[in-house]
């Protein structure tokens, strides 16, 4: 799939984002030093929104926004093409709960404007179809803000923008970052040259890496965002890991090295960075999850990419109800009631009544990756029910719903004449394939691959 290259890349400012408001919130936990930095504020008027999304109890959402503002010998290039972010992210905090989950936006996808004003940060927008990022240049943080709600349902509480410096400065204040380079990169345009292995990286070759196409899977962006979702998570395991939030002096020199580069809505005050603060300072990494949003091709022009709708709104919602920061235990309803089957445990032959050839064997793949285990895959014989249907002899019913959680849409049914081994017979009618894929821990509502920060994924030992 093609996307249009991204000059400022998703890793970097969401690292710089979050990592300011955290470090920043905890500063302000210190009240000694309440008053030391001087965060940039610009008015945002979510009133001026229109209809909005409902505001849920416990939760905080955070748009953050990377710019390609640039200074000195560039500065140029803001005239000519206007402040625009190249990154957006939303942060949803949920307080209660103790859980992050940071959604990607990528910044060339073609979505609805709704209208926005006109004024000092924009000529103003009647409202129609444009990349996503350039709803900044038409009306500022407000129009950028109502767009991505607009889209995603996801009510926002505040907004932070970062600009170009700031992502180099965080790396060198943390001391660098440890990440594993698979393959030895080479890439002048980034200004980047690495050898494989495990790497410390100082703050311009973490910029380079975050920028670098070469070293995305096939050169793409989506690509690219796989890496920069490390980043972040290198990050976040430098900040939460070493000596930066033990003492306030600590922290008041991380935090000088991030506010130059900062910009927050006017209504994002210290009372409400504090409480964000003591929030994080209790979440588990393996709890702080980054997604990006699906998209698919935009036929008028492959160099864009438009939402894929279904899976979007359903990763959309997800985080709008809170429902990817609870914790599995709460999932699961926890207590002496949970089962203890495993995929593992359960053993299943694959009938297909579908009509589709090959389908047996291709779901027999997925369900494998699981790690349920199929004995056999063929057509149904005795059971042919045009609902998708779990089969199950006595004293299996938990395996069989262990099964049925795995898949969209299906039926349990017991059948005496089976022994331990579960029937599940896809059903022309409603088979709609795998509640997720990929499974397991990472992975969001509509099979969305989700990265938590607590380890880096790839291995290089």
């Amino acid at each position: 799939m093609s996307t249009a290259a991204a000059k400022m890349s998703l890793g970097k400012w969401a690292a710089c984002g979050m990592t300011g408001v955290v470090i920043a919130g905890s500063l302000v936990a210190y009240t000694g030093y309440q008053d030391v930095f001087g965060i940039d504020t610009a008015e945002v008027d979510p009133d001026s929104w229109g209809d909005r999304p409902a505001q849920v109890d416990g939760l905080h959402n955070i748009l953050l926004l990377g710019t390609d503002e640039r200074a000195g010998d560039e500065a140029g290039y803001n005239e000519l093409n206007g402040i625009r972010p190249d990154v957006l992210v939303v942060v949803s905090i949920d307080v209660d709960k103790g859980g992050v989950t940071m959604v990607n936006l990528p910044r060339d996808t073609m979505v609805e404007i709704p209208p926005c004003e006109g004024g000092d940060d924009g000529e103003g927008w009647n409202g129609g179809v444009d990349q996503l990022n350039h709803a900044m240049t038409y009306g500022g943080m407000d129009c950028q803000g109502n767009t991505v709600e607009t889209i995603t349902g996801i009510h926002l509480d505040h907004m932070v923008l970062v600009d170009f410096a700031g992502f180099e400065n965080i790396v060198d204040s943390v001391g660098g970052i440890e990440m594993c380079v698979p393959e030895p990169i080479d890439d002048p345009k980034a200004h980047l040259k690495l050898d494989a292995g495990l790497q410390e990286l100082n703050g311009e070759q973490a910029l380079g890496l975050a920028r670098s196409r070469d070293s995305a899977a096939n050169g793409s962006d989506l690509g690219r965002i796989e890496n920069q979702q490390r980043m972040i998570g290198a990050i976040l395991r430098e900040v939460t890991g070493g000596d930066i939030l033990s003492s306030p002096s600590n922290l008041y020199g991380f935090l000088n090295s991030v506010t130059d580069s900062l910009t927050t809505d006017d209504n994002l005050n210290v009372d409400t960075m504090a409480e964000l603060a003591i929030a994080m300072r209790e979440v588990d990494l393996g709890r702080m999850n980054m997604v990006t949003a699906p998209v698919t091709d935009y036929p008028p022009n492959n160099n864009k990419v438009m939402l894929d709708e279904a899976p979007a709104q359903e990763l959309f919602s997800a985080v709008a109800a809170g429902e990817l920061t609870a914790d599995e235990d709460e999932d699961s309803g926890g207590g002496d009631t949970e089962s203890a089957v495993e995929p593992s445990d359960v053993s299943l032959r694959v009938l297909n009544n579908t009509g589709i050839d090959g389908l047996g064997s291709q779901v027999e793949a997925l369900l494998v990756d699981e790690g349920f285990v199929v004995t056999d895959t063929g057509n149904p014989g005795v059971r042919a029910p045009e609902a998708t249907t779990v089969y199950h002899g006595p004293g299996q019913a938990e395996h069989a719903e262990v099964l049925a959680s795995a898949l969209s849409v299906a039926e349990v049914v017991e059948e005496p004449s089976l022994g331990e081994e579960l029937e599940l017979v896809m059903g022309g009618a409603d088979w709609d394939g795998l509640a997720v894929s990929g499974g397991g821990e990472g992975t969001a509502p509509g099979g969305v691959d989700a990265t938590s920060a607590a380890e880096d994924e790839v291995d290089c030992s």
